[in-house]
């Protein structure tokens, strides 16, 4: 868990007596919320009475490994982080497509049938769902079924980087925990004890949050190029990181028209203050498309009509 996120495991730790059926973790994406929630889940889950994770027990140390028996995971094929290892006596499988993006509802129905059986260890049974607004809609609707009725020690952890995104229905069964964006001078911190060349630009491109700044300098190389000189890109996980930047350079540009320096650093000249009103404009629009950049029917021409529409200098 991240240095900053301390105090609110603070504040989640003082109502373990009476701790939620359902926490929505919620804010911007890169402030370290999924690693609170699995501190979270792995509080409910220790077996020592230490006043945190004592990493000692059996549940720790099985919640460590990933093979928690009472601890569920439920995430986008695209984020799974450990592959099913193949069995070399089975038949080799049909080829399949590019992981799913979407949280299906297979995924939500076997979670069901996990929460509906008794603990493994006598304690809780703990469900981790992240980013909960990647559910489809089917999916979305049966997870709510078991917010309404949760089953005798079951607790729900739902991580969200868009909330409105959300059912009001889920919302509404759920405690909402907020994570804010960090201090500077904590993530500026963080950013240099994790190497991090040039923390202080990446870190206002990402607006402030810690662990995204990372990732880019991490592709500094293609950012930089991409910000100097927009391309259409013909992969649908370049889209979104092309209408991010494009929206960025559009606030950049309103800024310096109105005599502001500008907030996420993209580069590029100052505008006149005539030219602020379509700089505004387009921004907004790149808003709407990074929502649409998730199921493009062609990223190619996709992305080569967001570019057609910058607006000139």
């Amino acid at each position: 868990m991240h240095p900053w996120n301390e105090p609110l495991f603070e504040t989640l730790k003082g109502r373990l007596e009476r701790f939620p059926h359902a926490l929505l973790i919620h804010g911007v994406r890169g402030t370290g919320k999924l690693a609170l929630a699995e501190r979270v889940a792995q509080l409910l889950l220790c077996e020592s009475s230490a006043a945190r994770p004592c990493g000692r027990c059996e549940g720790c140390r099985w919640f460590r490994a990933g093979s928690h028996p009472d601890f569920r995971r439920v995430e986008p094929e695209a984020l799974a982080r450990d592959a099913v290892p193949a069995d070399e006596d089975a038949e080799a499988p049909a080829k399949r497509g590019k992981p799913s993006i979407d949280i299906k509802i297979e995924q939500v129905r076997e979670l069901a049938g996990f929460l509906n059986l008794r603990s493994h260890r006598g304690r809780l049974r703990v469900a981790l769902v992240h980013p909960a607004e990647e559910m489809v809609p089917s999916a979305a609707n049966a997870l709510l079924k078991g917010l309404e009725e949760p089953p005798s020690g079951a607790v729900f952890l739902l991580v969200s980087h868009r909330p409105s995104q959300l059912l009001p229905t889920i919302r509404s069964r759920c405690v909402a925990l907020a994570v804010p964006i960090p201090p500077r001078p904590a993530a500026l911190a963080w950013l240099a004890e994790q190497g991090v060349p040039n923390p202080e630009r990446w870190l206002a491109y990402a607006g402030g949050a810690p662990l995204r700044a990372a990732d880019f300098a991490a592709g500094a190389a293609v950012l930089e190029r991409l910000l100097q000189h927009p391309v259409p890109v013909g992969e649908r996980e370049e889209l979104e990181a092309l209408a991010d930047a494009l929206q960025k350079i559009a606030v950049d540009r309103a800024l310096t028209g109105f005599g502001l320096a500008p907030k996420y650093q993209t580069g590029g000249p100052a505008v006149h203050r005539s030219k602020v009103g379509a700089w505004l404009a387009y921004g907004r629009e790149m808003g709407q498309h990074r929502l649409l950049c998730r199921h493009p029917l062609n990223p190619k021409l996709f992305s080569a009509e967001m570019i057609g529409g910058l607006p000139k200098d």
